[in-house]
């Protein structure tokens, strides 16, 4: 009787893992990365509450960009267009990535600017080096499990 109840449940809590989407790995990421940055930049109370949703709005409006602007234009160059692509073409595309980059760009100094007075010029340029551990170890971390599998 046990093993007939266990064996349903076991088999839903693995598929469960395996059919995770996308968006709850996103969230999953996110919760570590919060974690990880209060951490390293060893957040108080009162910094954290005026840090995140300044940040976490940041990293929103970064993720449409990527996902709605940029993400297209990479599947269309996956798609080998870029071998058939005219000098117009490439142009055109080029601007595109301009564009993106420089509303990054422009997100990331808003970003600056109003976490100044919230953390401090210290804590935000140890916040970028912080940002770029996060990334590596998470790059490590999929390297190690494609490895893995």
């Amino acid at each position: 009787m046990k093993i007939k109840l266990i064996l349903p449940l076991l088999l839903l809590f693995t598929l469960t893992g395996f059919s995770q989407t996308h968006e709850e790995k996103r969230e999953q990421i996110k919760a570590l990365k919060i974690s990880y940055i209060t951490t390293e930049l060893n957040l108080t109370t009162a910094e954290s509450e005026k840090f995140w949703p300044v940040y976490n709005a940041y990293e929103e409006k970064v993720y449409e960009i990527r996902h709605d602007k940029l993400r297209p234009l990479f599947k269309q160059l996956k798609d080998g267009a870029l071998d058939k692509m005219s000098e117009k073409e490439a142009r055109i595309y080029l601007d595109k990535f301009q564009a993106a980059d420089e509303e990054q760009f422009n997100l990331r100094k808003k970003m600056v600017s109003d976490l100044r007075p919230v953390i401090g010029s210290v804590k935000l340029i140890k916040l970028k080096k912080v940002e770029d551990d996060f990334n590596k170890k998470l790059l490590e971390k999929y390297k190690d499990k494609d490895k893995k599998d």
